[in-house]
């Protein structure tokens, strides 16, 4: 069976909620996956000052955060990150700086990998965050795997680059973009297996 890690940080839940449905499509396409947060390193006033923010990070408490085994378990990986100023968020980027002993190990080359984002304007960065997150896996040696335009899916929700939400006054991913994350995890899953099968 193919494994697919979703790897994500998410402050309000909307990148949650992608990540969710990344999962189903790999699921779909008969991958075993694993869902896992990465850490909170924003200091406690700034979640409290967002009513939003604090409430998801209390709900997420007890859920699992990502270690280094999800991503070597991994046959194919996706990683999911709101916009920061066009990069990846730090949350996130602290996790992926972690990897330097698996990547000299060559453990993360030719794993299948992709992303996903989330930003509150239509021109907020969304593919300059995930063209930014790409970079470490080129440095990898990572396949990536862009959904592209092959889909009606993906020709509705409008990035090739990989499923993303605009969250306008804080608006949660609409079906559109449920429906290209899904996509995106089912195609993620389906290259992995052919891959795997391949060798």
């Amino acid at each position: 069976m193919t494994n697919v890690s979703i790897i994500y940080y998410s402050a309000t839940g909307n990148l949650r909620i992608l990540a969710e449905a990344v999962q189903e499509g790999a699921q779909a396409a008969g991958a075993e996956t694993r869902l896992r947060r990465v850490a909170e390193l924003a200091p406690e006033d700034a979640i409290q000052r967002n009513p939003k923010w604090a409430a998801h990070r209390d709900a997420m408490k007890d859920e699992p955060l990502a270690t280094l085994d999800d991503l070597e378990w991994a046959d194919g990986v996706v990683f999911g990150s709101p916009t920061r100023f066009g990069n990846v968020a730090a949350q996130l980027k602290q996790y992926l700086d972690q990897t330097g002993g698996l990547w000299a190990q060559n453990k993360l080359s030719s794993k299948v990998a992709s992303g996903f984002t989330s930003a509150s304007t239509r021109h907020g960065g969304l593919e300059s965050t995930l063209l930014a997150m790409y970079n470490t896996f080129y440095h990898w040696g990572s396949i990536i795997v862009p959904p592209g335009y092959g889909s009606a899916e993906m020709k509705e929700a409008g990035n090739p680059y990989g499923a993303s939400h605009v969250s306008i006054k804080g608006s949660q991913p609409e079906e559109r973009d449920l429906a290209a994350a899904r996509f995106q995890g089912h195609r993620i899953a389906e290259i992995a297996t052919r891959l795997a099968a391949s060798k």
